[in-house]
C-alpha cells in the first residue's frame, strides 16, 4: 500500500489479523502476568475455555500465587544465542572496503543489534531490518530493528518492493492518536504525520505539527513534494528477515512464523499450572500447630486470641495425659517427584515442537554419563532449526550491509567500493581445546592434511595473510621450511 488514504480504518483490515496473531505472541514473549490475563480473558469468552491466566484471581491475604515460567522468553533467547552468540563471517574482496565494514560492524554493535533482533524474531515471527542516518547523531549509517508489527510490507513474488514503517506518538489527550509513516522505496524514504484516532488514520497534517517528527523538515528534499528523502542510492533501505517458513495461519503469505506457533500456548499455560500447584504444595506442606483452645492468649475484649508461636514455654497447670493438652504437628508431604517429571515432560515437548533439542534448555536425561558425540546428537535438532534461521538472516544481513557501505559512500562521502558482503555463519558446534588437538594430531599423523588446513582449523577467524604467516612460523620451527639458498652440489 501507499500512505494512507485520509480516514482509512486502523489496522488496514487485511493485517488486523497478523497484528492479532502478532499480538498473541507478545503476551507470552512479555511474561507478563497483566496482559496474559487480559489475553486469555478474551479468549475464554470466545471459545468458552477456561485457562490459568483466564480465571479472575481470589488472592490470599491480597496476594496472587499464579506463577509463569518464561519458557517463551527462553525459547526466543535460545533462538538468538544459536544464530548471534558468534557473529558470523562478513568478508568483501576489497581490502580497503573490509577494514571499513568492520569498523562499521564495530561501531555500530551489529553483533548486538543482530541478537535482539534474532531473538525478537523467534517471538514475533520475524523483523524488519532497516539503514538510515542521523549525521548529527553519527558519522556512519545506522542498522535498526523494526518489529513485524510496526510495519506495511509490499511484496512481489515473496520479494520485498516497498514497506511502510508505523508509529504511535504521544499525544495530549486520550482521544487524538497521531501517527509516524515512513515509507521506503527504492532510492527514497517518505514521511507523513496523521492525526486520528484509534481506530482511524485520520487526516494527514504538516511534520512540524509534532515536536517528534518537526526535526525531519530540515532534511526534506527542498524541490520536492515536502515529504520525500532521497537516499541517493537505487536500492531500497529495508529488509524482511522472516522467523522461519512457511506461516501456517496465513498461507501463501511472505511473512514468516513464530517459534509459539506449534501452537504452543496450551503448553505454556499448563507449564504454569503445574508450577503454581507445585509452589501451592509447598505452602500447604509448612509445618502447622495444632493447639488446644486453653493454649491460646486472649488479646481483650473484641479482638479474639492467639497463639505464640516459639521455642520454649512454661509449664502449663495441667495434666499432662488430659484430653486435649497436646500440640499437635501438622506437615504434609510435597509432591516434588510429581511436579518435576510432569514440568519437565511438558518443557520436552514445547522445546521439540518449536524446534529444538531439549538439551539446548538444560534437561540433560536422567543425569546418565554420555559423550560427546552422543552430546552432538541430542543437540542435533537445534543445530537443523539453526541452519535454517541462518539461511534468512544470511541473505537480508548481507542485503542491509551492502546498502550501509553504499550510504556510507554516498552519504558520508568514505572513500569505499560499495559490494554486497558474504556471509557465512559456522557450524554453531564449538570443540573443546582437547577435541581440536586430538583432531590435528590425528590430520598430521594420517598425512591428510596440509600445514596450512591445520592453521586454519584452529584459527578460522583468521585471513589468508595471518594463516601463511603462521605457517611459515611453524615451518621455520620444525626445519620443515625449504632452503632459500637452494641446494648446495657436494665437494668432488
Amino acid at each position: 500500500m501507499a500512505l494512507p488514504e485520509t480516514g482509512a480504518a486502523w489496522p488496514p483490515p487485511q493485517w488486523a489479523p497478523i497484528y492479532d496473531r502478532i499480538r498473541i505472541d507478545d503476551a507470552w514473549y512479555s511474561g507478563d502476568p497483566k496482559r496474559l490475563g487480559r489475553l486469555q480473558g478474551d479468549a475464554q469468552e470466545q471459545l468458552g475455555r477456561r485457562r490459568m491466566w483466564g480465571r479472575r484471581s481470589q488472592p490470599a491475604a491480597g496476594r496472587d500465587n499464579r506463577l509463569h515460567i518464561p519458557l517463551p522468553g527462553d525459547i526466543a533467547t535460545t533462538s538468538a544465542d544459536l544464530l548471534f552468540a558468534d557473529m558470523p563471517a562478513i568478508r568483501t574482496t576489497d581490502r580497503t572496503t573490509q577494514g571499513r565494514l568492520e569498523q562499521l560492524l564495530d561501531e555500530g554493535r551489529v553483533q548486538q543489534t543482530c541478537l535482539g533482533g534474532a531473538e525478537q524474531a523467534a517471538a514475533l515471527s520475524g523483523v524488519f531490518l532497516r539503514v538510515t542516518w542521523d549525521k548529527d547523531l553519527a558519522a556512519r549509517p545506522l542498522l535498526t530493528v523494526v518489529q513485524p508489527d510496526a510495519a506495511i510490507p509490499e511484496h512481489r513474488f515473496g520479494m520485498l518492493r516497498a514497506c511502510t514503517f508505523w508509529e504511535e506518538l504521544p499525544s495530549g489527550d486520550g482521544a487524538t492518536v497521531w501517527r509516524h509513516f515512513e515509507r521506503h522505496e527504492p532510492g527514497r524514504v517518505i514521511h507523513a504525520l496523521y492525526r486520528g484516532t484509534s481506530d482511524n488514520v485520520g487526516r494527514p497534517v504538516p511534520l512540524g505539527e509534532h515536536p517528534a517528527t518537526a526535526d525531519l523538515v530540515a532534511s526534506l528534499d527542498p524541490d520536492g513534494d515536502g515529504q520525500t528523502i532521497s537516499t541517493g542510492i537505487p536500492l531500497l533501505t529495508c529488509t524482511y528477515v522472516p522467523n522461519i517458513g512457511p506461516n501456517r495461519h496465513h498461507r501463501g503469505s511472505p511473512i514468516g512464523r513464530s517459534d509459539y506457533a506449534a501452537p504452543l500456548y496450551d503448553l505454556f499455560d499448563n507449564l504454569d499450572t503445574v508450577w503454581t500447584s507445585w509452589m501451592r504444595d509447598i505452602r500447604l506442606a509448612r509445618a502447622r500447630l495444632i493447639v488446644p483452645t486453653g493454649y491460646l492468649r486472649s488479646e481483650g475484649p473484641g479482638k479474639g486470641a492467639s497463639f505464640e508461636d516459639r521455642e520454649v514455654y512454661e509449664q502449663l497447670n495441667m495434666p499432662p495425659n488430659e484430653q486435649g493438652a497436646t500440640i499437635t504437628l501438622t506437615q504434609f508431604d510435597i509432591r516434588v517427584e510429581e511436579h518435576q517429571r510432569t514440568a519437565e515432560a511438558i518443557m520436552r515437548q514445547a522445546a521439540q515442537s518449536a524446534g529444538y533439542s531439549a538439551q539446548s534448555f538444560g534437561l540433560h536425561g536422567e543425569g546418565e554419563a554420555i559423550t560427546a558425540t552422543e552430546s552432538d546428537s541430542r543437540d542435533q535438532r537445534s543445530m537443523v532449526t539453526r541452519k535454517k534461521k541462518s539461511g534468512y538472516w544470511r541473505h537480508g544481513l548481507a542485503d542491509m550491509l551492502h546498502v550501509m557501505l553504499w550510504l556510507d559512500a554516498v552519504q558520508f562521502g568514505t572513500p569505499v567500493k560499495p559490494e554486497r558482503p558474504s556471509v557465512e555463519f559456522g557450524d554453531g558446534v564449538t570443540e573443546s581445546e582437547q577435541q581440536t588437538a586430538t583432531t590435528l594430531d590425528l590430520l598430521a599423523r594420517a598425512q591428510s592434511a596440509s600445514t596450512r588446513t591445520r592453521v586454519k582449523i584452529l584459527h578460522p577467524e583468521w585471513d589468508d595473510t595471518a594463516v601463511q604467516e603462521e605457517v611459515a612460523a611453524i615451518l621455520a620451527e620444525t626445519g620443515a621450511a625449504p632452503d632459500p639458498v637452494g641446494t648446495f652440489p657436494l665437494a668432488a
